[in-house]
Parts: C-alpha cells; structure tokens; sequence
C-alpha cells in the first residue's frame, strides 16, 4: 500500500466518492443551503412527476412534507399527494417510485450548511427527486467510524429539525473512513452496534468505501434498500434496515 491512501484527507475521500458516484449515473448539483435545496426539489418533483408546480402550488407540497417526524415522513414518502392545483383541480403527485424503485431521479451534492441549534455542513448527501434519502458521513482513513456516527447525532441534534426539515427524510445513513463502511437506518434509538456492514454473495464482507459504492449505492440497489427493505414498524414507531 502506498502513501497517499493510508493519509487520505476527507476533503479526497469525498470528491472520489462523488466522481465514482457520477459514473454511476448520479447527477453531481451544487447545495449550498436551504434555500438551494428546496430550489432542486421543486425542479426535480416537476422532473418526476412531468407536470410543473406554480410558488402556491409547491407551498402547498411544502407544507404537506413538514409535519410530524422520521417516521411520519417515511410513511409520506411512500404515499401519493393529492394536491389542490390553483385552477380548482386537484392531481396526484408521489414523491419516490417504491414499485418500480429503478424509476427515479438521482443526484449527488456535498457540503450542504443547515442551520439550527448550530451550523451544521453535511459531507455527501444523495438525493432521489429532490429530497435528501441518503446521508453519507466520512472521515479520513485513521480515524473511526463511530467518529462519523457521533457527527450524526449532533446533527439529528442541531440541524435535522430545523426549518423544513427535510433530512427528516433521510432514511439510510452510510459512514465510512475510507477503509471501513457500514450502513444503518435513520433510527434515532440506533447505538453503533447496530450498524451494519454489506456482504457479497459469499458472505464477504464490504468494507471499502469504493467497493460498497458500486454495488451499494448503485442507484437502482439504494432505491430497492429503501423500497423494500428499510421497514416501517409500526408498533414502534421507528425505520429499521432488514439484513
């Protein structure tokens, strides 16, 4: 092993990331805040559902998606929007294709600053029409990956909630160092031995970051995880990530 891997920075780990995740097919887009995000998912929701949202008419969606917390936005994100269009019909709108999962908009972006209790920039975020269902924490290679999984704590503590809240929406967390990679459900009561790594076939484990991209975040595979196998328990109220 040369050098260069071993002392990788962050800032390396996340622009190769992101190139290996433009060619899988994701469309890299610069977030710089809020006010960009909500921009992107009202021109990506259009995209999805061919039609285009008047400032009233995407109000009404907006407000449709703020309420309730990660699981009630998981429920959401699964269901269709009958939305009342300014001409006095009404149209149904979805915001993720959950039966054929291949059948979405993909994009990359990183270093997205939310505010909240405290300013918060994120790493890798992967959005699917428009809102944030992937939220990838890195650190460079030396450094732990419960580091990364603490990080995103503090931001379900400082910055998730705050203002329209869409990383409520996350529903699968990935944190890796480079050399080690594990994925887990957006579960606020999830300790770190309750994240996961991937395996091949074989029962081999995944644990480079490049390796578990292409065969994890592949587009159409991440969309299945979400599809049908990030579960919604009712009883608890709470997602969990099937093995």
């Amino acid at each position: 092993m040369n050098n260069t891997s071993s002392i990788q920075s962050e800032a390396q780990l996340e622009e190769s990331l992101i190139k290996r995740l433009g060619g899988l097919g994701y469309a890299r887009v610069t977030i710089p805040d809020e006010a960009a995000l909500l921009a992107n998912l009202k021109a990506q929701l259009e995209k999805f559902n061919k039609t285009v949202f008047s400032a009233a008419e995407f109000s009404r969606i907006l407000n449709h998606l703020d309420a309730g917390g990660v699981f009630d936005r998981a429920e959401r994100l699964r269901d269709w929007y009958n939305l009342s269009r300014d001409d006095g019909t009404s149209s149904y709108i979805r915001f993720m294709n959950v039966e054929h999962w291949c059948r979405n908009e993909y994009q990359v972006t990183n270093q997205i600053t939310m505010e909240g209790r405290y300013k918060n920039r994120y790493d890798v975020t992967l959005l699917i029409n428009g809102l944030p269902l992937v939220q990838i924490e890195l650190k460079r290679r030396g450094l732990g990956v419960k580091e990364a999984f603490n990080q995103i704590n503090r931001y379900q503590r400082h910055t998730f909630w705050a203002n329209t809240a869409l990383f409520q929406y996350v529903q699968i967390f990935v944190i890796s160092n480079g050399e080690n990679t594990k994925y887990y459900a957006n579960n606020r009561k999830q300790h770190f031995k309750q994240t996961f790594y991937w395996a091949d076939e074989q029962n081999e484990l995944i644990t480079q970051l490049d390796q578990f991209a292409d065969l994890f975040l592949e587009k159409c595979h991440v969309s299945k995880m979400i599809a049908k196998y990030i579960v919604l328990h009712q009883g608890d109220k709470i997602l969990m990530a099937l093995r």
